[in-house]
């Protein structure tokens, strides 16, 4: 088996569209939360608020015929992936041609826009949006392949269309690629474009927050007073490289990837299952070869929902038996869904490495029916921890758990 590290890494979130500025904008300890006054237009939305990405410029080298098959997805995730390439010093690099790197990405689905032209040719009854680029656009794999086809790679191709696990099992079958020696270099991750259908999806479904007038108190992971979860946007984009050949070149690395867990609760569609939860967990444990006491912080996914934190909880208590140190960084983004899993990811790297941990935002009171874990709350804390967890879980029942360790 192979050992497998992170070489590069970049991100676009409404923290920020640059590491370590989305790593200090923690520090302020304000969310990034907003009122959208464009969402009353839509009828019978309840909620208004959202956390769309800050700061992201389409770089200028990006020409419309560079963007012809991408919609705004696939520009975040190919410029994410690009500079995460630089970062890992891979960027041109021949191994990215010559079939030794491979992509593993997802999103909970393609662009939107695209799919709404597809719906106008259903029910106007005349092809008039459609072009050759649509299908690209519109398809599930669409980040997936416009990362490959932007950088000519010819390795393998991984799509993880697995709504909010989309990123960190894009981690995952990555970072299974390389210690099973299929590939040398890995673009992983997950991206997320802003669309107020998505908003709508989790309205219906009466998970989201209503506290449309003070958007800085919301979402509440664990608080006994949550009343949802808010919609965010984004990428992440982890450069994953076999240890050998990342040693061999002098790379700079900012962690290991030493276990992932993966499994489905095969019980129902957007109810969790605790049980399976903390199993996935404990398949992350059992590859990493390391014991449940050795893990220093749990980085949480954390969304805000009535069912989904108290099962989360109980899923983590069960697995560690202790009050873990644990915090949710959704409280700052909202849930990014398909782009999660990498931008948490990445931020429980850098906090492994910098030894400081975010709290989650407006956690006062923990809810009585979650477990008794170690809720960090009102600011950060200092933690030397040589091991992380980051755990991942979507509708369908799919769940993640992702493990990192300093190097």
């Amino acid at each position: 088996m192979k050992r497998v590290v992170v070489t590069g890494m970049a991100l676009a979130s409404s923290l920020g569209c640059e590491v370590n500025e989305a790593f200090e904008r923690l520090k302020v300890y304000k969310n990034c939360v907003k009122y959208l006054p464009e969402l009353e237009e839509y009828s019978k939305l309840n909620t208004k608020l959202a956390a769309p990405v800050t700061g992201f410029i389409v770089p200028e080298h990006f020409t419309r015929k560079v963007t012809r098959t991408m919609g705004p997805i696939s520009v975040m995730s190919v410029a994410t992936s690009e500079k995460a390439l630089k970062d890992a010093g891979l960027l041109d690099d021949e191994i990215i041609f010559n079939g030794q790197t491979g992509v593993a990405y997802g999103s909970s689905s393609g662009s939107l826009n695209t799919i709404i032209d597809f719906y106008s040719m259903q029910v106007d009854k005349e092809v008039k949006n459609l072009n050759s680029a649509s299908y690209v656009k519109m398809m599930s794999q669409t980040a997936a392949v416009n990362i490959s086809l932007y950088f000519k790679t010819k390795g393998r191709l991984i799509p993880t269309s697995t709504a909010c696990t989309s990123g960190s099992m894009g981690i995952g079958a990555a970072y299974e690629a390389i210690k099973d020696g299929y590939q040398t270099v890995m673009i992983a991750g997950g991206a997320e474009e802003f669309h107020a259908t998505h908003i709508a999806i989790f309205d219906t479904l009466y998970a989201t927050s209503l506290k449309n007038d003070t958007p800085e108190l919301t979402p509440s992971p664990f608080d006994k007073n949550r009343d949802g979860l808010v919609i965010g946007a984004g990428s992440g984009t982890l450069i994953l490289e076999e240890y050998e050949h990342a040693k061999k070149r002098g790379a700079k690395i900012y962690a290991e990837i030493i276990g992932y867990g993966t499994n489905t609760d095969g019980t129902h569609i957007t109810n969790p299952n605790y049980e399976t939860m903390g199993a996935a967990m404990l398949e992350a444990l059992k590859g990493s070869g390391v014991s449940p006491d050795e893990i220093g912080y749990v980085n949480a996914h954390g969304t805000s929902t009535m069912q989904g934190d108290v099962a989360e909880s109980v899923a983590t208590y069960d697995v560690f038996k202790r009050a873990v140190p644990i915090s949710s960084i959704k409280s700052y983004t909202g849930h990014t869904l398909g782009a999660c899993g990498a931008i948490e990811a990445i931020l429980s790297i850098c906090m492994m490495n910098e030894n400081w941990y975010c709290p989650t935002l407006n956690l006062n009171e923990v809810d009585d029916k979650c477990a008794p874990l170690g809720y960090i709350k009102k600011s950060g804390v200092e933690m030397d921890n040589k091991i992380v967890m980051s755990n991942n879980f979507a509708f369908g029942g799919i769940n993640t758990s992702l493990i990192f360790k300093k190097i």
